[in-house]
């Protein structure tokens, strides 16, 4: 995509496109602000504000205005020049009027993207001999979705569902094996979370990077994990086990556990609070708790200039910070923020194994 170019500056821009059409240009020309705020844990969300000004006849205009209805589906686009970049593609799930004597009425028009729809209401119900992708693609066909589940090997006997949300059950069956639940327009993603991927950009402190605050802390990286279990079947203990070396891969340098381990020595860590029924489930909980805990050895936050393409899920490459903290990161979350008058910056977390 193309970027801010500083020898010759390209115009930060966004496009707004509401039921499959573009907003009307004196739509546009009243935009005060577009913030997309995209994340791998929970629905990403955007905000477009509108001001009403002085030439317009009536100051209710946004607010009354029939485009911006609940349920809407809305695409967010950021970027420079003529080809700004698809950020976000979400539903209007609300609005908010700001009256004040100091100013004219304002518009914000609120939305997520369409996990939103996972977030709605809570079940209970149980499933039978069915795998965590089974189960992830059944839910998405049921708020709508389509679905592209990696599999995920193990079969479960029984899985329930206690009083919550899908979102939450899908996170927290994720969780247990280091999965994420992404989407991307009408399609859902559940998939091995991949901070194994190369780089999809490079942030510089030549270029676009404008701060970046990393930490390094050994506090919580683990050298081993054991799961423990019982088998109803077998009628015997059940031991799952990841330890240095079952990485799903190493973010440059020395991993995070070395690391920790040659300074302060062994860390083990226990799971017993979490059922198992076999063996295969046993090895794939510890393997995903201990590429979690591994993954959390460096963390940090950054600004750059604005890019549309540093979104969550993804893996950028930080260059010109020391040899310990450049590198691949997987980015967490990321918050693209435009006004017309400060242009477009984008504000991102991270997270990264190794050193």
């Amino acid at each position: 995509m193309p970027a801010a170019q500083y020898g010759n500056p390209l115009v930060a821009g966004f496009d707004v496109s509401v039921n499959g059409s573009p907003i009307p240009v004196e739509a546009q020309a009243h935009v005060t602000a577009v913030t997309v705020e995209d994340d791998t844990e929970w629905p990403s969300m955007f905000t477009v504000e509108l001001a009403t000004s002085v030439e317009q006849d009536d100051p209710l205009v946004w607010v009354d205005n029939s485009l911006f209805a609940v349920g809407g589906s809305v695409e967010i686009k950021l970027g420079y020049g003529d080809a700004p970049e698809l950020v976000l593609a979400g539903e209007i799930t609300g609005l908010e009027p700001q009256f004040s004597l100091s100013q004219l009425p304002l518009l914000v028009v609120r939305g997520y993207d369409r996990r939103h729809r996972l977030t709605r209401g809570r079940k209970t119900r149980s499933f039978l001999q069915q795998k965590d992708s089974d189960i992830a693609a059944q839910i998405a066909g049921e708020a709508g979705l389509s679905a592209e589940a990696t599999d995920s090997q193990v079969t479960h006997d029984y899985v329930l569902q206690a009083n919550q949300s899908d979102m939450e059950f899908l996170r927290e069956r994720a969780g247990r094996i280091h999965f994420e639940v992404a989407l991307s327009g009408k399609t859902l993603y559940f998939r091995p979370v991949p901070f194994d991927q190369g780089e999809a950009l490079t942030l510089t402190n030549e270029g676009d990077l404008l701060e970046f605050h990393p930490r390094l802390t050994s506090a919580f990286t683990l050298s081993e994990v054991a799961v423990r279990g019982w088998s109803p079947k077998e009628k015997k203990e059940i031991v799952g086990q990841a330890r240095m070396g079952d990485e799903t891969a190493t973010m440059g340098g020395e991993s995070g556990p070395a690391v920790a381990e040659g300074a302060f020595g062994a860390a083990p860590g226990l799971i017993g609070d979490r059922p198992v029924m076999s063996q295969a489930e046993a090895d794939q909980v510890a393997k995903a708790r201990y590429n979690d805990a591994a993954l959390g050895f460096i963390s940090g936050e950054g600004i750059c200039h604005g890019r549309a393409d540093l979104r969550s899920g993804r893996v950028v490459k930080i260059e010109g910070v020391g040899r310990r903290f450049s590198g691949n990161y997987f980015v967490t979350s990321a918050r693209h923020h435009y006004t017309p008058r400060r242009g477009y910056y984008t504000y991102f977390n991270v997270r990264r194994n190794a050193s």
